[in-house]
């Protein structure tokens, strides 16, 4: 009767064993592999104030990455409506609101879409790179040119 107890505690220990060794990989593998992509959730930055401004949802659609505006951390902009916005997006509430499309991975960036700045309705062609090992997003709005546009650093929320 004493031989199935220490088999049985046998298998259960290898079980631990390996379950112990290869979930934690697989976790770690998971999170790294996040890091890899700006698919996720940044926390962007006021321009003027350079304090939390709000939340940006970017995800990937049809093989091209998509943001849209999660949150304000302003209560009073939680309502509003962007009346400058072109198109679509004129008169819809900024909460919600698509304000990057069409971006693709090329090489070490993303490029080739368009992002829209909800406060003027102006919208600019856009590149993005991931810095601090995937824990900052560096937008860049740009005119024509790149060298003609502005960048703001979006932090990764956890």
């Amino acid at each position: 009767m004493r031989r199935p107890t220490r088999t049985r505690t046998r298998h259960v220990t290898v079980v631990l064993n390996v379950l112990l060794t290869v979930f934690p990989q697989l976790a770690l593998a998971q999170v790294i592999s996040s890091l890899d992509s700006p698919v996720g959730v940044w926390r962007t930055i006021d321009d003027k104030t350079r304090q939390p401004h709000g939340l940006v949802r970017v995800f990937e659609r049809n093989g091209e990455l998509v943001a849209t505006i999660e949150t304000s951390f302003d209560p009073k902009e939680l309502n509003d409506i962007c009346d400058k916005c072109p198109g679509e997006r004129k008169n819809k509430k900024v909460i919600g609101m698509e304000i990057m499309r069409g971006m693709r991975k090329k090489g070490n960036e993303y490029s080739g879409g368009e992002i829209l700045d909800p406060d003027t309705g102006s919208i600019y062609k856009c590149r993005m790179t991931l810095e601090a090992g995937g824990k900052q997003l560096v937008v860049r709005g740009f005119i024509g040119i790149s060298l003609v546009g502005r960048s703001q650093i979006w932090y990764r929320e956890k």
